[in-house]
């Protein structure tokens, strides 16, 4: 939306309702930027529990499916619930290790599945009753800790991107081999976007990264990289429907690491909803922190009753918004449609898993760079002359690139160390919330004291002042 068309409409750009088409548009090219991320956890829950094609592609059916429920409650929302920004939900990538542990101590396969969704189910009921007293926490969470996990957030999905590009088998491992081809497929699609994006203006500007993906998909396909094949193969309809696999089952020391897992992610979703609020030029609330956990803990509810997994927002699409400029949570809504067609019409999920992943690689690379970015210029407004505010910042990036660069560390620990010390952004981000209590707990307590719904308008201004 323009600043004209604001002017003269008087919505908020975020409010603003699109034609069709273009909304069209702009949803796919959301959802070709989310799909890999997507479905990934789906295909290493089923890898580690030993389960059968067929499941696998139910989960991700029914994984695509609760996507878009789950996005709808959070750009669209009711009542209460939902913080209506351009905010995509997917599944938490900081669940993966704790899901695989809670399937396997009881053997894998379905059973494995079900005390997973019980424990989720669990989970998303305690983030749902945890959603206003968490909310209360934003008085702890001045420009330097929301710049810092901002940054953190983008600087760690960085490692994502580039293991897309050089078609790695995993972010933890360092590719030995890497196909030439691959990085020219990468670079290809990222130079085309920047092309793109130099040249244009407007609407086409816009979908930059949507034409990236289109070209870097055919000419992978007029050069043999990309196969089209299980388009037709795929079935036609698939629709999830409750408890498919069974009724869940529930085991306390499950339930107790899944809340974990979603007490952690509650602080990653805070960083990306500040992240959005910087972008869309919307200063966030603490009322608004409510609406967002509860929508996650409601769609987290929803992942364990309809075959599925916790959700979280997503800064995979954060990035997006701030490179195309499209700030209307309309755009995420059609999104939210198209991936609810794509869990019920595995053809169309098919034809857009054909994008080859060096392609997704490049365009990923730019988006997450950008999500650091909004991070350095949420941490311009910080004072550094404060000796304590450079502690803060450098010690919980390094903390977080000590993760993110050598992700085995996590190994040595135990399970509940493991969720903490196997993410860089959660790490990062527990570390920035933690020194920032350490270092400067006279001003935070007395903040806290005086405040009443934090933050205000008064107490963001006060904060850009203090750094």
């Amino acid at each position: 939306m323009t600043a004209e068309n604001a002017a003269t409409t008087g919505l908020h750009p975020v409010d603003e309702k699109l034609p069709v088409w273009r909304l069209g548009a702009y949803g796919l090219q959301h959802v070709l930027a989310f799909y890999s991320a997507a479905v990934i956890v789906p295909i290493l829950v089923a890898g580690a529990l030993h389960l059968p094609r067929e499941t696998l592609i139910h989960l991700i059916d029914a994984d695509l499916f609760t996507c878009g429920i789950a996005s709808l409650l959070q750009a669209v929302g009711f009542g209460p619930v939902g913080v209506r920004l351009p905010l995509l939900q997917g599944v938490t990538f900081t669940a993966v290790g704790p899901m695989i542990a809670i399937g396997s101590a009881v053997g894998g396969g379905t059973p494995g599945l079900l005390s997973i969704y019980g424990s989720v189910i669990v989970a998303g009921f305690v983030t749902l009753l945890m959603a206003r007293h968490f909310a209360g926490l934003v008085r702890f969470f001045p420009p330097v800790v929301t710049g810092s996990i901002i940054l953190i957030i983008g600087l760690a999905l960085l490692p994502v991107a580039a293991n897309d590009i050089v078609s790695g088998a995993s972010p933890s491992v360092m590719q030995d081999h890497v196909p030439l081809r691959s990085i020219w497929y990468g670079l290809g699609t990222l130079a085309s976007i920047l092309v793109i994006q130099r040249l244009f203006r407007g609407f086409i500007a816009t979908i930059a990264v949507l034409i990236g993906l289109v070209l870097g998909t055919l000419v992978a396909w007029v050069l043999g990289d990309a196969n089209f094949g299980e388009v037709s193969s795929a079935p036609l309809l698939s629709i999830t429907h409750p408890f498919y696999f069974g009724m869940p089952t529930f085991h306390p020391v499950s339930i107790l690491s899944m809340v974990i897992v979603m007490t952690i992610s509650m602080i990653e979703t805070i960083g990306n909803v500040y992240a959005t609020g910087e972008i869309v030029d919307k200063p966030i609330t603490s009322e608004d922190i409510a609406r967002t956990l509860r929508a996650d803990g409601i769609a987290t509810i929803l992942g364990g009753v309809l075959n599925s997994f916790p959700y979280t927002c997503f800064a995979e699409n954060v990035g997006l918004v701030r490179m195309t400029a499209v700030k209307s949570r309309w755009v995420v809504a059609a999104a939210a449609v198209i991936m609810m067609m794509l869990g019920c019409l595995p053809r169309l999920g098919a034809l857009v898993a054909a994008v080859p992943l060096p392609v997704l690689g490049g365009a990923a690379l730019a988006m997450f760079a950008t999500v650091a970015v909004v991070g350095v210029q949420t941490l311009s407004r910080v004072d550094f002359n404060r000796q304590s505010n450079v502690i803060i910042v450098g010690t919980s990036i390094g903390l977080s690139m000590l993760a993110t660069a050598q992700p085995h560390i996590s190994d040595t620990f135990p399970m509940w160390a493991k969720i903490v010390f196997g993410s860089g952004i959660t790490l990062g981000s527990l570390s920035a919330i933690s020194l920032h209590l350490i270092f400067n707990v006279k001003r935070t307590i007395h903040e806290a004291t005086h405040a009443t719904d934090v933050p205000r308008e008064s107490l963001i201004d006060e904060r850009i002042r203090e750094g």
